[in-house]
């Protein structure tokens, strides 16, 4: 692609569409504003993406290639973040501030990345301070190119979902709040596509309809249901499911699934439901399901069924079935990726804590509270400048030293295999995210994780996925191969937590220059920090 063209394109908002002898190119202009909205009744300062709350939808196909060019136009600097994206040799276009300096008040700069060998449901959000608490975030859908097949019936429409958590107070005053020593407190209630109680999804009897539902929130997991219609999972993160039925399902934040509902029911309208877990008290939102042709209202109580988690074993799957395929865009038989069989490279045990460090609540991954430095770890690490971070000043498994300010990177070699298990030693479900690979669910327990608890692993058929929910005083294993060269974000997707040093970064790496497994620094890359001397 000549920068020419692209820039010939890009000329006004909205998406265009280029195909020649590569993947097709899918075009995008947003301009990041603040703006006015009342997601709960109350009126309150949001931001906006093209004047839309949430954000547009990136609608796109397996390897597709994306160019997002961002013009902000709020008064900080801002980046946003490609959830579930694996940015394949390009962490470069991850929008972290480990990988990216941010953009500035009144600038643009343009992302360039692929979606390669991906599908499913996927979204996108802002990774800087306490932004996405006040919007920026939409969903980013990615279907199969025709030549591949997908192992369910094709459905007559696709509806897109995204489910959070708010609160009236804007992000500014969250971040206040948070900087002053308290915690957030519980949401002030519950969205479904940016509204409270007045969604409404009208579709035909007899049709059957494929439902993407993300967690766009910022803390809180929550239940989905759709009031007398069964769903069939057919999706978690962008690896194909057993289909099985389900009457509600737990999604924690930062996760998504897809289910096919049948609208099989007499004609008028039902409930669809989104109701927290773990809180009290209990919020909810709701919006309708309408038969076409329907007069007759959804009629209280509202549904409550059997509520399943998206767990990991095949021990497990005998009562809620979420095993999935190890293969997203090309469904491979269950288990055919022995992921069982090969050799543990490294253990990493992380530990999230609580902590008070120098007078001020933070939050911290073994003992250490994560500090952005002025200068993103991968240009650093690209361009050779010293004193910016150090390769595993971060232990592998927690200690009892008293938790400090820090910059936490893990030095690890492309391809190596890992084992991370996440320790919760707090008295909340946490979830965790990985940028960069997708990981295998293998166990999950109560209490301390140990070297025994490796015989409740399940080794044939884990799910893969990008993130995972971690029960309170409790752990969870995964299983990565790091096939993807790059700086690797983390994190805890409670964006408070995270805000107040939960996270860490991976830094996969090894001495070969080569462009088939990592693409170089782009033209366009920002400098700041000590990189602008470079």
């Amino acid at each position: 692609m000549k920068q020419a063209i692209l820039l010939g394109i890009i000329v006004c908002f909205g998406v265009f569409f280029c195909t020649n002898a590569e993947d097709p190119y899918r075009f995008y202009t947003w301009e990041v504003t603040y703006g006015t909205r009342a997601p709960l009744g109350v009126p309150q300062q949001v931001i906006l993406i093209n004047n839309q709350f949430p954000g547009p939808p990136i609608e796109a196909v397996t390897n597709d290639n994306i160019i997002v060019n961002v013009i902000n136009q709020l008064d900080e600097p801002f980046l946003i973040t490609w959830h579930g994206i694996k940015q394949r040799r390009t962490s470069w276009q991850d929008g972290v501030l480990g990988t990216n300096c941010p953009i500035t008040p009144h600038t643009n700069w343009t992302y360039k990345f692929q979606l390669k060998d991906q599908i499913g449901t996927y979204m996108y959000y802002p990774s800087t301070l306490m932004h996405r608490a006040s919007g920026g975030f939409g969903a980013i859908n990615v279907n199969q190119r025709s030549v591949i097949s997908i192992p369910y019936p094709a459905p007559d429409g696709d509806v897109t979902l995204l489910i959070a958590d708010w609160y009236i107070n804007g992000y500014k005053a969250l971040q206040k709040r948070l900087d002053s020593g308290l915690d957030l407190p519980l949401p002030d209630g519950l969205l479904i596509n940016g509204a409270n109680n007045s969604y409404i999804f009208s579709g035909q009897q007899g049709k059957t309809y494929k439902f993407r539902v993300t967690n766009v929130g910022i803390a809180t997991s929550i239940n989905f249901r759709i009031q007398g219609h069964p769903m069939t999972l057919i999706e978690v993160e962008g690896a194909h499911s057993l289909q099985e039925q389900y009457e509600s399902l737990d999604i924690h934040p930062g996760q998504s699934i897809a289910v096919l509902v049948t609208l099989r029911a007499s004609v008028k309208d039902y409930f669809i439901v989104a109701s927290t877990r773990f809180t009290k008290p209990i919020l909810t939102t709701t919006g309708i399901l309408r038969y076409m042709g329907s007069n007759t209202p959804a009629s209280l109580p509202l549904p409550v069924g059997p509520t399943y988690h998206l767990h990991w074993s095949m021990k497990q799957a005998r009562t809620i079935r979420l095993n999935l395929t190890a293969n997203a865009a090309r469904p491979n038989p269950q288990g055919s990726f022995h992921y069982g069989a090969i050799k543990i490279m490294r253990t990493l045990v992380l530990a999230n804590s609580k902590a008070q460090i120098n007078g001020k609540l933070r939050y911290a991954v073994n003992g250490i509270s994560y500090v952005d430095p002025t200068t993103p770890l991968k240009l650093a690490d690209w361009l050779n400048i010293p004193g910016v971070f150090s390769l595993n000043a971060i232990k592998d498994s927690p200690s009892s030293v008293p938790p400090v300010l820090g910059v936490s990177v893990f030095g690890l070699t492309l391809h190596d295999f890992v084992e991370i298990v996440f320790q919760n030693t707090e008295s909340i479900t946490q979830s965790w995210h990985l940028d960069g690979s997708s990981f295998y669910v293998v166990g999950y327990g109560g209490g301390n994780w140990t070297t025994v608890s490796r015989r409740r692993y399940n080794l044939a058929d884990g799910i893969p996925r990008h993130t995972v929910q971690v029960y309170p005083l409790g752990w969870t294993a995964i299983l990565v191969s790091l096939d993807n060269k790059g700086m690797w974000n983390l994190r805890s997707q409670h964006w408070s937590k995270r805000y107040l040093g939960q996270q860490v970064y991976l830094r996969v790496w090894n001495d070969e220059k080569s462009l088939f497994t990592e693409a170089d620094i782009p033209l366009n890359a920002l400098r700041c920090g000590k990189a602008v001397q470079f």
